[in-house]
């Protein structure tokens, strides 16, 4: 990674051409796994969450070189035995799941207790810390679409302290006015035998979050994937791109690409081979901007998977999902769409 004078929040395009083509093969050339000696930031300039114990790291945010995508960042916080990080408050929402341990959080005054396993969410403007105070050492996997925030100028952000100025400013006054209402009543912390296992063409699911669910969160979908030792996921086919932590196992992942060709109208064509990318626990696989995926078993024992993608992609009229092929284990109808 090469070196910057700060933190890169927000990642610009620029082009003596319209068509961004050589952007997008240079995203597409880029190395799509990456393990634990992949550190791209280490949490020591413009970040405000660490304590003295509290440690951060990232593994995919917007400022990387190579580059992959600022549709997600991906990092960890590790709170070790007895210890918590700093509060501090951001106008965007994070994800985190839980890798080991246990502990609880303090968000806008409110105490949420969490384990292995859960998601927990960090909403929308939230005054938040993480406390870890059992023997064990926590360890969590955030992600989160921050710079979606960050282009729309959503950039209040810092510890807690008192504001510059204050006689320029009147009294407090309750800044969730603006809130979606009710949002309130949704569910920050997702346990994992609430969700269960559910039969799809991708494969054996556990969905975290997803739109007209009762989590609180507008930005992220995650699900947890299980594939079978020997088997294979389903062949899927999204606009929105992807991260994949594996959780459990290892094997390899197949992406076939995916080219628009700019006629009369929009025409996809799919690359007729695809490209291989291995992988192995404790590695994030990313998956690009559309593109067909199909994940592998491969080591004689289960693959678990956990996925997150933006959200907004549906939003923004890409809400299908299109399986080209089913999991085996799965008997539904094929060509199925979700």
């Amino acid at each position: 990674m090469s070196e910057k004078k700060g933190r890169v929040f927000l990642r610009g395009i620029t082009s003596e051409t319209y068509g961004l083509k050589e952007f997008r093969r240079s995203q597409l050339d880029a190395p799509r796994v990456r393990d634990d000696s992949i550190v791209v930031d280490d949490a020591k300039v413009a970040h405000s969450g660490d304590s003295e114990k509290s440690r951060t790291w990232w593994r995919i945010g917007p400022g990387d070189d190579p580059f992959l995508t600022q549709s997600l960042q991906i990092h960890f916080v590790e709170l070790p035995p007895h210890s918590s990080n700093h509060g501090h408050g951001h106008q965007n929402e994070a994800a985190f799941y839980i890798l080991e341990g246990a502990g609880y959080e303090i968000h806008d005054d409110q105490r949420y207790e969490w384990e292995k396993d859960d998601l927990v969410i960090v909403h929308t403007d939230s005054v938040h810390r993480h406390f870890n105070p059992y023997d064990e050492t926590a360890r969590c996997l955030i992600f989160k679409a921050k710079s979606e925030w960050m282009y729309l100028g959503l950039i209040q952000q810092g510890r807690s302290g008192p504001i510059d100025n204050p006689d320029k400013f009147g009294e407090r006054v309750d800044w969730s006015q603006l809130w979606t209402p009710d949002v309130e009543k949704k569910r920050k912390v997702v346990k994992s035998a609430d969700t269960p296992w559910q039969s799809t063409p991708l494969g054996k699911v556990r969905v975290m979050s997803q739109p007209g669910d009762d989590v609180r969160t507008f930005s992220v979908d995650s699900f947890v994937l299980e594939v079978p030792a020997g088997s294979r996921s389903g062949k899927r086919w999204t606009m929105a791109d992807e991260v994949l932590y594996v959780r459990q196992g290892s094997g390899y992942s197949l992406h076939w690409e995916v080219e628009a060709e700019i006629a009369e109208k929009y025409y996809a064509r799919i690359a007729n081979e695809p490209t291989r990318h291995d992988f192995k626990e404790g590695d994030t696989v990313y998956v690009p901007h559309n593109t067909i995926a199909q994940h592998f078993a491969a080591d004689g024992t289960p693959l678990k998977l956990i996925s997150a993608q933006n959200r907004l992609f549906k939003e923004l009229g890409y809400h299908n999902t299109v399986f080209l092929e089913n999991a085996p284990e799965y008997d539904g109808p094929e060509g199925a769409r979700s």
